[in-house]
């Protein structure tokens, strides 16, 4: 099943607001869904799509405190023989991690994966949220 975000969480990602996401549906610049409870939700491939689009347009933030976390959307996977790299927007923050083939793998990641990136001097290292 694909994963899709709450209105609120997809403006989060995309740093805009959640009234913002709802004119951009009704001007159809975003598909939305809806849950069975009827609640709106916005699928993760128009995410990585808003964030692929936004992604060279400043984010305006009013105060952030990051600790070396990035939650964010992948937009690209690319893989080799041995190596792959992973790119990801986090707000206004675009993350391109080299990783190993086979940590790719394993975590099965794809475009509009809902990840988090924890960053320590050189090294990035992408996870799953719980």
């Amino acid at each position: 099943m694909e994963r899709s975000y709450r209105i609120g969480e997809a403006a989060a990602l995309l740093g805009v607001r959640r009234e913002t996401i709802r004119r951009w549906e009704q001007a159809g610049k975003v598909r939305t869904t809806r849950s069975s409870g009827g609640q709106r939700l916005v699928p993760a491939p128009e995410v990585a799509r808003l964030l692929s689009e936004r992604r060279g347009r400043p984010t305006p933030i009013a105060a952030q405190s990051a600790r070396n976390h990035f939650r964010g959307v992948v937009t690209v996977v690319r893989r080799d023989k041995l190596v792959a790299t992973v790119e990801l927007v986090s707000g206004p923050h675009r993350i391109l991690a080299l990783t190993t083939r086979e940590a790719v793998d394993e975590l099965q990641l794809r475009a509009g994966m809902d990840v988090v990136a924890s960053v320590k001097a050189t090294n990035v290292v992408i996870e799953i949220p719980a």
